[in-house]
């Protein structure tokens, strides 16, 4: 009976300590609540509206139909017609496009004849949820006034895989996994480091030395650094002649992208830092920055795929503009220069966090 009673004072300790720490207990009700809302809502495994492109050298009526067809199905959304298969190639190589729609000037004999394909689907083949996609738009049945349904597939429409024409999913995983992979250690290591020295008591030594705030943060982030390059080289070798993923692009544009990611990550893990009192509290706070990072910024799912909403969120996040930036030079083989958006929005998040941390830890300081 008394060990009974033990075990309950425990309990009721336990309980009560819960209820002092908010952040656990946003946790217990938050994590739950969030996987809920990304996996239920926001993650769609039923691909619709991903981004278009056509180029209509027929210009015919039956064309124009075929384009109408398309575009009624919902899976894909098309943005713009272009005048040729050129740019529908630069659109696809700058990523604005996952499908090319190339409807050449016979097109009307060969729907007629009916001997060969009689258009193609340019797909961007990192992604192998693209080119399932576009084998199910090949199976659409197409009928033409008078002319019998025709049920597509090796008739009408011919798909052409560009950039993974072995289709092999390692491809798209390894670039992605980068960037999951330096989010997760550069956060994690610099959101602890403000916390340790205030548990280690070396906070109170650093603020009686001239050291300056600026300073100090940036001292924390240099480090790491070289951990995050060290990181990058390994994941590139390995990822290099471990699973033959290619590197289309410059060796000094990736390390120009990832030293900007890598520093974008170093200063939100400084922001966490200055709101966490312990590093148990810098932990969890980095786990609700690293699972949106991964669900919502196309690593796992296409991006064009996700409703509205989640990719107003996924925009705020890092990892979504580095994953187009890496997969855009590794994969595509283009210059950081032509993706210079992308690179713009991880500088100004990385500005933006850095200005917060110094700011909260210099209030921290008075």
């Amino acid at each position: 009976m008394k060990s009974l009673t033990r075990i309950f004072s425990i309990m009721r300790k336990e309980f009560l300590q819960l209820g002092r720490d908010r952040l656990t207990f946003g946790m217990i009700i938050g994590i739950p609540l969030i996987q809920l809302l990304m996996f239920g809502y926001a993650i769609n495994t039923d691909v619709r509206n991903l981004s278009a492109a056509y180029a209509d050298e027929a210009d015919s009526h039956l064309s124009r139909r075929l384009v109408s067809d398309l575009r009624a199905t919902q899976v894909i959304n098309i943005q713009q017609r272009v005048s040729s298969v050129q740019e529908l190639n630069r659109l696809m190589d700058a990523g604005l496009i996952s499908i090319g729609i190339y409807i050449p000037d016979d097109f009307d004999r060969r729907v007629l004849q009916r001997d060969r394909p009689a258009l193609q689907l340019l797909v961007d083949g990192t992604d192998p949820i693209l080119l399932g996609v576009a084998q199910q738009l090949t199976a659409m049945p197409v009928r033409f006034d008078s002319q019998p349904a025709i049920p597509g597939a090796d008739v009408l429409m011919e798909v052409r895989n560009f950039y993974n024409p072995e289709r092999r999913s390692a491809v798209n995983i390894v670039p992605g996994l980068l960037g999951v992979i330096l989010t997760m250690t550069m956060v994690m290591f610099t959101a602890v480091a403000i916390v340790r020295e205030k548990e280690r008591g070396n906070m109170e030594l650093l603020i009686n030395t001239p050291i300056r705030t600026p300073e100090l943060m940036l001292g924390k982030i240099f480090p790491y650094i070289f951990i995050g390059l060290i990181q990058l080289v390994i994941i590139l070798a390995l990822g290099r002649y471990l699973f033959q993923v290619p590197i289309r692009g410059s060796e000094l544009h990736i390390l120009l992208a990832s030293l900007l990611f890598i520093a974008t990550n170093l200063s939100l893990g400084l922001l966490v830092s200055t709101m966490a009192t312990t590093q148990f509290q810098a932990m969890q706070m980095t786990f609700f920055v690293l699972l949106p990072s991964i669900l919502l910024s196309g690593f796992m799912f296409p991006f064009d795929g996700m409703p509205i909403l989640a990719q107003r969120i996924a925009e705020v996040l890092p990892l979504t503009h580095f994953n187009r930036l890496i997969r855009g030079i590794m994969l595509r083989g283009v210059d950081i220069m032509s993706m210079w958006d992308e690179a713009a929005a991880l500088g100004t998040f990385m500005l933006v966090a850095l200005t917060l941390a110094i700011a909260r830890f210099r209030k921290r300081l008075d």
